[in-house]
C-alpha cells in the first residue's frame, strides 16, 4: 500500500512539474501572442526580427499580416498550422538546429502560394488565362522577397 502511495505521489509531482515548466515556458515565450493576428508576435524570436523588419518596409504591410500569408483559411486549419509550426520552430530554436537563412517547408510554401493566388487571382488569371490550372504558377519562385522586402 505504501509503495502504491509513493508511486502516485511521484507521478503527481512529475505531472505537476511538467505542467509548471510548460506554463512557465508558455508565459516566457509570450505564447498568448501567437493566438492573435498581430505581426509583432512573429518577431518574439530574434531570428524572425529581420523578416518582421522586412514586412514593415514592404507594400504588403498595408493589406496583410503574417497570418494572412502563412496560415490557411478556416479556424481549425489556421490554428493547426500555427501549432505545428510553433512546435517545430521552438524545437529548432531551443536546440539551435536551424539554418542561418530560414527555408520554407513544402507544406508552408503551398499555403503561401494559395494566399498569393487568393488575393491576386485577377493578375494570375490575366497571366495564365481563364482556362489554365493556376496551380502550375509559382508566385514565390520569382517574388520571394515581396512580403519581406529586403
Amino acid at each position: 500500500m505504501e509503495r502504491f502511495f509513493l508511486a502516485r505521489v511521484t507521478l503527481g509531482v512529475a505531472f505537476g512539474a511538467a505542467i509548471g515548466v510548460g506554463a512557465y515556458t508558455f508565459v516566457y515565450a509570450k505564447g498568448g501572442s501567437y493566438l492573435t493576428d498581430r505581426a509583432e508576435a512573429c518577431a518574439n524570436c530574434h531570428v524572425m526580427q529581420q523578416y518582421y523588419d522586412g514586412w514593415i518596409k514592404s507594400s504588403h504591410r498595408a493589406v496583410a499580416v503574417c497570418n494572412d500569408c502563412h496560415t490557411p483559411g478556416g479556424l481549425l486549419a489556421k490554428y493547426w498550422t500555427k501549432a505545428s509550426n510553433g512546435y517545430h520552430h521552438s524545437f529548432a530554436f531551443t536546440t539551435g538546429r536551424f539554418p542561418d537563412i530560414l527555408q520554407i517547408k513544402p507544406q508552408n510554401r503551398e499555403i503561401v502560394e494559395s494566399a498569393c493566388q487568393k488575393c491576386h487571382h485577377t493578375i494570375i488569371e490575366a497571366i495564365e488565362g481563364p482556362h489554365r490550372d493556376s496551380s502550375s504558377l509559382s508566385c514565390v519562385r520569382c517574388h520571394a522577397s515581396v512580403g519581406h522586402f529586403q
